[in-house]
């Protein structure tokens, strides 16, 4: 059952939170924190699968807690939670920098009770959770401008042609499912593939994936999908 720690500094929005998601089938609250710095502590204490995560709060906000949460399972060799971030508004530069801190997708604060609830399951199976489409719109709008590769992730030599196709297939949206019928690979290659490339990259979640393939122009906005039916992608061999 996926545990949830919740993280917002209005009682009232955390109260209900913890409320929905204890009366939910199938998910369990593992913590509530009112800030970033708790949520720090909690998330080490408590090890929750999902963390629901505010984004403005005083003192340590939801990005920064974010990157120490993630930072901290990466040092550990821990599985890091999935970070699933709490917005009053989708096209806004702190839920762009909370997906480049590693955040698997973000929910609006309208969101009705039984749609977060299945985000959460969502997040907890694997999965992100926001369209390529909205990823593309934050990009164009906040990054400053397309960086080589090797300049944000130094060891992007060391990741293969196959690899690299993935990558950018991954970043248009696609399933693994996919990404194997678009390479005449087996999903299992893909999910090897990837996690591989990831660890390369210090990549900790396929958001993180989206983000680096539109920030070094290895995906385009408004280019290709590399989708099924769009064309072969351009890579090397295994």
């Amino acid at each position: 059952m996926p545990t949830v720690l919740v993280v917002d500094d209005q009682l009232l929005i955390r109260a209900g939170l913890v409320s929905l998601l204890n009366a939910a089938p199938g998910l369990s609250v593992a913590g509530e924190a009112r800030d970033g710095e708790e949520a720090v502590r909690l998330a080490e204490a408590t090890a929750p699968d999902v963390i629901l995560m505010d984004l403005r709060m005083p003192g340590t906000d939801g990005i920064t807690a974010t990157r120490r949460i993630l930072r901290r399972a990466g040092d550990t060799g821990d599985t890091p939670p999935r970070i699933l971030v709490l917005t009053t508004f989708d096209l806004d530069e702190y839920v762009y920098n909370a997906l480049r801190a590693g955040a698997c997708g973000f929910l609006l604060k309208e969101t009705p009770p039984e749609r977060l609830v299945a985000a959460v399951h969502t997040v907890a199976s694997g999965d992100m959770l926001f369209a390529p489409t909205v990823t593309r719109r934050l990009i164009e709008a906040y990054r400053p401008g397309p960086t080589p590769p090797e300049v944000i992730a130094p060891e992007w030599h060391t990741v293969t042609g196959r690899e690299r196709d993935v990558l950018r297939l991954v970043a248009t949206g696609a399933t693994n499912t996919e990404v194997a019928r678009q390479l005449f690979i087996s999903e299992a290659t893909v999910k090897t593939h990837l996690n591989r490339a990831m660890a390369k990259l210090g990549l900790s979640s396929r958001a993180q994936v989206v983000v680096f393939a539109y920030e070094t122009a290895l995906v385009t906005p408004g280019g290709p999908t590399g989708l099924p039916g769009s064309g072969p992608a351009a890579g090397g061999p295994d």
